[in-house]
Formats: C-alpha cells, structure tokens, sequence
C-alpha cells in the first residue's frame, strides 16, 4: 500500500517531569478531558498536567505539559483506570477493585466517600438513558463471575441501575445506550441490558490474546477480531464497513476519522476506513496505552506520554494529488465531509475534483478528466488557457491561484509530443462542445466559442461550419485572424455574415469562385452565393452582383430574382421593370423571369405576357434561321409559345398575328385566329395549310372548352364544312371528315349532317355515326318521356293537394256575418281561413286587421 503522511507523532509528558530519577514508577493509565491530562502510576499516584497546543510560524504543532499537582491514593496498588466526569468535575478512579470519586480540580475524595466497590473494569455510557446531565452512567465487570453491573453516578452518591448475568465470564466491555458490547471468554456479543436480549457476534479466544472492544460512534463499535482484523460492528449485529487489517498482537486500537489507530510492540499502524488500506506506520516500542479523547490520540509506554497529531486533512489530500495518487485523494476529499463545514467542504471539494481533474487529463485519461471537470464546475477557461492562443485576447481571465495544476501550457504537459498533443486538443473540441449550452458556459460563451471555432480551423474539422451556421459567440476579431491565417474563407464568410456583415463576406466567396483565393471548402460556392444572395434583404448588395451572377450562369443566376422568398415578391421590394431592363443582355435569363411573372406568379399585366409570347416568337425565329430541321430547344419553345398563346387571353393578339406574318408557324396563326373568334381562318389553315386533322378536332374542343353545347357544335359543323367543301376533291379531307364524324357523334346535329353528306356515301361508312346519333336521339327521346312522365306525376300530386285543401263545401247565407266587421255577406263573394271563419273580400285585404282580430289566423294566412 502506498503511504500518506496521516500523523506526527509529538511528545507530552517526558519522563523527567513524571518521575524524576524514580526508575520503578510506571505509567498504568491515562485520561484526557479539555486541557486536563491526568495519568496513573502502579505506585497509587495521580498526576494533575495542564497541556498546552503551541504552533510555529512554520506550521509545526508542539504541546507544553505544566504539572498542576499530584495526589498519593495510600493504597499500594497500581491506579487501573480513570474517567473524567466533566459535567460533575469528577474524575472516576479505579484502584484495588474500588472506584473512588475525586474531584477534578484537587484530586480530593468526595466528602461522602461514595464509591463502587468489586469492580474488575468500568467504562462510562456515552450515549447515556437517563438524560440527567448531573449524572453518569458506569458499567462495570463485576468481581462476581458472569456479572455486568449498571450504575448512576452523582456528584456525591451513587446507585446501581442493573445488574446483568453473561453466558461467560466477561472480559472487557463498551456501552452505547441499553446496548453493551461485550468480549467475553470465547466470543463477542452484543447485549441489551433492558431487554435481556443478547446476539452473537464472531468467536474470539481470549487466552490468547487481548480483546479490544471500544465505542466508536452512535451503535457502532470496533473489535479486535480472529486473523488480525479490525472488525466494525452495529448494535444489530452487523457490519456496514468492511474490516480494516491490523496485526495479529493488536494492544490498543483508536478512532480518528477517516483514521482507525492500532498499537501493537512495535508500530502505531494507521488505517483508512475509507479504503480499508494501510496508510501509515510509525515505529513505537513498548507502548502499552492508545486511547482517543474527543478527538485527540495519546498513546503512553510505562515512562512516557505522546500525541498522535493530525495532518490537516487538505494537507494529505494536497500530498495524494502531489503523487498523482487521484482516487485515494477524491476518497479521502469525501471522507472528510463530516469534519468540515459545510461551505468550507464544498469548496474545497470543488477545488480538489478539479485539480484531480488535471492530473488525470495530464495522464490523457480523458473520460476521468471530464468527469471530475464536470463535477468540480471547472471553470472552463483553466483548461483552455493550457492551449497557447486559444483564449481571446480580449479576454480577462487570470489563472486560478494557487494554481490547480504545475503546467505551463500543453507545450510542456505533452514535451512536444504532437500526436499527444492532437489528442489533447480532440478531447477540448468534444468537451467545449458537450459544455457550451451549459450552465458551465455563463459568462464565458465567447471564450468558449472563440476557443472552439479556433480548434476547428486548426483540425480542419466539418463541425467548424456547424457553428457559424448555428447560435455562436465568437468574437469577431479573434476569429477572423484566426480564420484567415488557416486560409478558411468561406468560413470566414459565414463568420461575417453571422456578424451581419453580409457584404464583406459575399465579397471573400466571390473572389474564391473567381479563383484570387483558394479554398475547397465548397464546390459549389456559386449555387451557394445564388441562394445567399435569393434570401438576402439587402436590395443593394443584390443588385451589386446580379451582373456577376448572370454573367457566370444565367440559367441559375436568375434565381435571385426569382426564387426570393413570396412575401418579399409581394412587397414589390424589387421592381420587376428594373429587372427586366437589367436583364437585356441576357436573353436565356430575360425568359425565364417573365415566365416567372406570368406562368408562376400570374400576374395579369398585358405588357409581361405579350412581352413573353414575342421573346418565344424571336428565339424561334432566331432557331429557325440558323437550321431548317427542328431540334430540341425549338421544339421545347414552340410548345411554351402555343400553351401561353392557348392559355393567356392578355397579350395583344393582332401585334403578334403581325409578327408571325409571313412565317412558317401555321398552328401558332391558327391559335391567334381562334382567339380573335375567327375559326374558319384558322381551321382553313390548319385543315389546308397543315394537313392536321388531329390538331383541328383539338382546336375545336380547346376552344370551346368553357362554352355551351351550341358554341361547341357550331365549330364542329364549322370544320366539316371545310373538310367537305365542295371545291375539293381531296381524298384525304374526306377521310378526315368520316372520321370526324365516326369519332366525334355525340358534337353534331345529325339532322344537319345528313343534308351536308354527299348522296353517293354510303350508311356503312357513316355506321359508328349512325348508330351514335341513333343511340343518342333515342337516349335523348327517352330521357325527355322520362322528365315527361316525371312533370305529369307531380302535376297530378299538386292537383290532389288542391282538391284535399278545398276540403268540405261552404254554405253561405243572408244569415252569416263576417267575422272581421260583423256585417252580413250581400252577394256570393267571400274568403275563408283555415279556421273556418269567413270574411269579406274587402276586409280580408286590410293585412293588418288580421292578425288583431282573426282567432287564430296570423299562423295559417298564407293558406286562405
């Protein structure tokens, strides 16, 4: 085991004071209380010392013994044993099997002469049952065999409480309350007095050697156990601590926590309770007496008394850390809660946590590093300032004093070791990135940040854009140098644009893609600026590079003006004409923006949407006059022409029909004509000019797509009037006109067409139009029988309901009157209401006379 310097070992009493030149007189017994030492001789001597605790500048602990007096027994016997009793100024003495009361101060017996007398031992109840404070409580072993004897002391009497018989004869005892701790002849046991109860503890022979049973805090006692073990004991008969090892000839044991003390012939030996291990051997011959006093351990040969005097525990903490020896340390560091106030104790655990912390981050045991920085609340700017130029150096911090470790820097920590070094900054990346959302970060997010972002540059590290894209504190100034001495400009960028400095960083990623600096960062920094600028507020500085953007890629560099966020295009923040205009010398990008207004946005403005159809027009032309044969981008073009020319009904018909004049863009005439209502010029061109019968049966369902069934019919006898008109004997036309006819039957009158066939068709050429129109003039027949029957079976229904309201006949005679102006009816004209009642015609016509003066009539006078 490794050793921790727990104890000095100081002397008290030297032997000179004591006995002068009597070499016979030995010391027998000792007692501590306060100040007071009072010590036994085996010549019936009492010794009276005041001691005195002196500390030197230096630190050094001493003690000054004055004797006070000395006091002769008279009996020839050795003194066996003292007590202090200080709450009653008594000192308990055992001589010659009697326990005499004397007085603290003179050492004179009580004038009663009360005393215990057949006592073998006695010990005092720490934990006594009485709650008198003037009074003590004595067990004692009793010179009778097997007897334990309880009693209360006074100052000036005393009386037995108890008396208690053992399996075996009794050979030493402790007492905590109604429990005695008892090593009898072959055992120990524990037994309550009150009860009688008694619990084995372990065996134990006491012949061959002595037993040591001693209290060492509330129902806790330690035994001298079998293979030299200290054994902790409760008064349940339970261990909650593991043993400490000791000798196997143990004299004497103490407690002074975390400490447990033995005495045995040669050696104090000192124990942690902590850790069970061996911690400090002091050589100590023919010592005989170890005994604690509130805290205080003496240990006495025959001649001479000493203090075991302990190091603070901060001290030994101080000395394990020194050592490197982390768990001992952090163990003992807890152990001493209970000896230090409380905020005393958390400090000073925060303290050693953290330098533990070090110690084992010096060793590169990263996760225990960790773990003590975080329980220690690290300030987190002792770790960084370990790594040279990490912190700001705005920043204020100063260093903790004294300091937490012996490193200069990580220079020095690692010895110049690089690939230690790449670990050490590893582990401060992954920590300053567990702690900066932290409580731990408070006040110092932008060391942290700075700190963090410095070691990401460094590392080349993917995570440093994760920061200046996300919520960061890095100082500005600090982290730009540094940034661009690591050659990260786009980083750099972002660190500005973060700091609202959205120009100088479009600035740097412009000069990257030009190629005036290098960085990979991003292949596709020029998407990226597109998108940057597509979101960007500021109108200037979008404006500043649109040229630049358009310049590198139309097709893509269009996009800031038209994927910016809708709400910003409804703002109108960007003038869609100064967009236009700007956009002359870029014809690919001029299309797409006023198909962005017009197909996207659909704004309903003439001038974008003629504007749109001529640019398509041009670049057709422009195709057109470069090859005869039709390619893709033409192709692509033609069909957004005629879709815009079919869709729209805002651009200026007759200024495009002009433009397409003396063209080849038949279908594109034909659409315009369509939309000037002028059909049969623009089915002549498609039937005539075209040859495309399929795109003029389209052409007459597209345009009479929202219009009635009329409409719709009239184009489509329009058509067949062209194809059978009868200048022409075109084979084709006649084809397309059965077929017309044949696909289309529900279109046409087929009343109208018949007369228009030619005789010499035959009915089976026009069969599928027959038997459509047939079908579908018998459908309709039948549906207008069915509406027929319907109308006549709800007339009848109404004709019923009226013949059921004429209900029962009424008789009028000279005799009746009106119930409105109680006259009688002069000719055969009347109304009746519901209830009945009749009235004249003309008082019926006074609305309001109803409902004051009808019973019951304002409810139902829609019925007369």
């Amino acid at each position: 085991t490794m050793s921790v310097k727990a104890f000095k070992l100081v002397s008290a009493v030297e032997r000179e004071m004591l006995m002068g030149d009597k070499n016979y007189i030995n010391i027998e017994c000792i007692e501590c209380c306060g100040k007071n030492l009072y010590i036994g001789t085996n010549d019936c001597f009492i010794y009276h010392f005041l001691l005195d605790e002196k500390i030197s500048t230096a630190g050094k602990i001493t003690f000054a013994a004055t004797k006070q007096l000395h006091k002769y027994l008279g009996l020839k016997k050795p003194v066996s044993e003292l007590k202090a009793a200080s709450a009653l100024t008594r000192l308990l003495v055992l001589c010659d099997n009697t326990i005499t009361l004397v007085n603290m101060m003179n050492l004179e017996p009580v004038p009663t002469g009360a005393r215990i007398k057949g006592a073998v031992t006695f010990t005092l109840n720490e934990n006594p049952v009485s709650g008198d404070p003037f009074c003590v409580e004595v067990c004692i072993i009793s010179v009778k065999r097997r007897t334990i004897q309880m009693f209360m002391v006074f100052e000036d009497r005393v009386q037995i409480v108890k008396e208690v018989f053992t399996p075996e004869q009794p050979c030493a005892v402790a007492v905590d309350g109604y429990y005695l701790c008892l090593a009898l002849t072959t055992q120990y046991i524990i037994l309550n007095y009150n009860t009688g109860v008694s619990q084995d503890l372990f065996p134990y022979c006491s012949d061959e050697k002595r037993p040591i049973v001693k209290r060492i805090g509330r129902q806790e006692f330690l035994l001298a156990g079998p293979g030299g073990l200290g054994m902790f004991a409760t008064v349940d008969g339970i261990s909650q601590r593991a043993p400490v090892h000791w000798s196997e000839n143990v004299i004497g044991a103490a407690l002074c926590f975390p400490y447990v003390v033995a005495l045995d012939n040669e050696f104090i030996t000192v124990h942690s309770m902590l850790d069970q291990q061996q911690k400090q051997t002091l050589p100590f011959k023919e010592g005989h007496i170890l005994q604690d006093f509130e805290g205080k351990v003496i240990v006495a040969t025959n001649k001479g008394v000493y203090i075991l005097v302990p190091l603070p525990l901060e001290k030994q903490i101080q000395d394990l850390l020194a050592g490197h020896r982390v768990e001992e340390a952090l163990v003992l560091a807890k152990g001493a809660r209970r000896n230090i106030p409380k905020e005393k104790f958390q400090v000073m655990y925060k303290r050693i946590l953290q330098q533990a912390g070090f110690i084992q981050f010096a060793q590169l045991q990263f996760l225990e590093a960790k773990e003590l920085f975080r329980s220690g609340q690290l300030d987190v700017r002792e770790l960084i300032s370990l790594y040279p130029f990490l912190l700001p150096t705005s920043s204020s911090f100063i260093r903790s004093h004294p300091p937490l470790h012996e490193y200069a820097d990580l220079n020095q920590l690692t010895q110049g070791d690089q690939e230690k070094m790449t670990k050490c900054k590893r582990f401060l990346m992954s920590y300053l990135n567990e702690v900066r959302s932290t409580e731990v970060a408070n006040g110092y997010k932008e060391d942290i940040d700075t700190a963090l972002l410095k070691l990401y540059a460094e590392a080349n590290h993917e995570s440093l854009l994760d920061l200046l894209v996300s919520e960061n504190f890095c100082l500005l100034t600090d982290s730009a140098a540094w940034l661009e001495k690591h050659k990260k400009y786009f980083a750099l960028g972002l660190l500005y644009h973060y700091n609202g400095q959205d120009a100088a960083a479009l600035q740097l990623w412009v000069k990257i893609v030009d190629g005036d600096i290098q960085d990979s960062t991003r292949a596709d920094l020029y998407e990226y600026i597109v998108d940057f600028l597509t979101f960007c507020s500021d109108q200037e500085l979008v404006w500043k590079y649109s040229e630049w953007v358009l310049q590198k890629n139309e097709e893509v560099g269009i996009q800031i003006f038209t994927k910016r966020p809708l709400e910003e295009q409804e703002k109108n923040n960007i003038n869609a004409d100064d967009v236009i205009s700007c956009l002359k010398k870029y014809p690919k990008a001029h299309v797409k923006y006023l198909e962005h207004l017009v197909l996207e946005r659909k704004i309903e403005k003439e001038k974008y949407h003629t504007h749109l159809a001529v640019l398509y027009l041009e670049a057709i032309l422009q195709l057109k006059s470069v090859t005869t044969a039709n390619c893709t981008e033409t192709t692509e073009l033609l069909l957004k022409l005629r879709s815009l020319l079919q869709k729209s009904d805002l651009y200026r018909i007759h200024f495009i029909l002009d433009k397409i004049q003396g063209t080849d863009l038949h279908m594109e005439s034909a659409i315009l004509y369509g939309k000037l209502e002028e059909h049969e010029k623009a089915l002549h061109i498609l039937v005539h000019e075209l040859k495309d019968f399929h795109a003029a049966e389209e052409y007459c369902v597209w345009n009479s797509e929202s219009r009635d069934l009329q409409y719709r019919r009239r184009l489509f006898h329009m058509l067949l009037s062209v194809y059978l008109n009868p200048g022409t004997s075109d084979c084709a036309l006649v084809v397309a006109a059965v077929d017309l006819l044949n696909n289309h039957a529900a279109e046409f009158d087929a009343a109208r067409v018949l007369q228009l066939v030619p005789d010499s068709w035959s009915v089976q050429l026009l069969s599928p139009f027959l038997a459509g129109a047939v079908r579908q003039s018998i459908h309709t027949k039948r549906m207008t029988q069915a509406a027929l029957g319907l109308a006549q079976a709800e007339n009848l229904i109404y004709k019923y309901e009226k013949v059921k309201q004429k209900g029962a006949p009424i008789l009028l005679s000279d005799k009746k009157v009106c119930q409105v102006c109680q006259n009688p009816f002069c000719e055969p004209v009347f109304v009746r209401y519901p209830n009945g009642g009749m009235v004249h015609t003309h008082c019926a016509a006074n609305r309001h006379l109803n409902s004051n003066m009808i019973p019951h009539s304002s409810s139902s006078s829609n019925q007369t």
